[in-house]
């Protein structure tokens, strides 16, 4: 049997223009595509769908497919930012860093903050030598800083906008369950199932790029995806 045209292009049941149509902005250097929940941003060692496959689908009128600017985790939704061809992520490289480019995620958590906003400053290191991706509060490790504002409260659930100052592997997660408010889902610092539902509950919901010193930062939003809506919707979320 011959392979679709949708897994050649590494996105099961998306067709080139529903591809396209996660496309939230597009200047002459970069993307913003709004990632779906579950797959992975590059091909695994295994091969598979993964979101690079796709690239080839947003060339736009370029010779060439775009390239990776920044990460996003397999489980995590929302924003990912792409260069348009392969000068366009060295050029934004100066402000696709921490304390230049500003990112909000949106989670909901089990449990939650006593207080209405607030500060995580927790060093991360690896877990151990098997796991060299996971990581664990680690008072030698790197230093890892996220602040958080709660949007809204709900039955034993809080929705909480996320805004890591670093950018270490799975900070917010750790960050997160760390603090005794573990993100739904979350099948490795929290208690979501290893396999099955419910899907991790974080979404990169804003981004925000500055282009130059003369002008305001370019800021990107992406929809709640369907598996959030009815934990945010639990806690206040009016759905917009």
């Amino acid at each position: 049997m011959s392979e679709s045209h949708n897994e050649r292009a590494g996105l099961p049941g998306l067709t080139a223009e529903q591809i396209q149509a996660r496309v939230l902005y597009r200047d002459g250097l970069m993307l913003v595509i709004d990632k779906p929940a579950g797959l992975p941003v590059h091909r695994g060692p295994k091969g598979g769908a993964n979101l690079e496959a796709s690239f080839d689908a947003l060339r736009f009128g370029l010779p060439r497919p775009p390239v990776l600017a920044h990460r996003l985790a397999r489980a995590t939704t929302g924003c990912r930012v792409v260069g348009r061809h392969r000068q366009a992520p060295a050029g934004r490289g100066r402000v696709l860093k921490p304390g230049r480019i500003s990112k909000i995620y949106w989670a909901a958590v089990e449990g939650g903050p006593a207080e209405d906003e607030g500060t995580v400053d927790m060093p991360l290191g690896r877990l151990n030598d098997e796991r060299g991706w996971w990581q664990k509060p680690d008072p030698d490790g790197q230093t890892a800083v996220t602040t958080w504002k709660v949007m809204g409260r709900g039955d034993g659930l809080t929705w909480l906008a996320l805004e890591p100052v670093t950018g270490r592997t799975h900070q917010l997660r750790v960050h997160s369950a760390a603090m005794g408010w573990p993100i739904v889902g979350d099948n490795i610092y929290g208690n979501g199932p290893r396999f099955g539902q419910p899907t991790l509950h974080l979404h990169a919901r804003e981004i925000a790029i500055p282009i130059s010193k003369n002008k305001q930062p370019v800021r990107v939003t992406a929809p709640a995806p369907a598996h959030l809506h009815e934990r945010l919707r639990a806690c206040g979320w009016n759905g917009e």
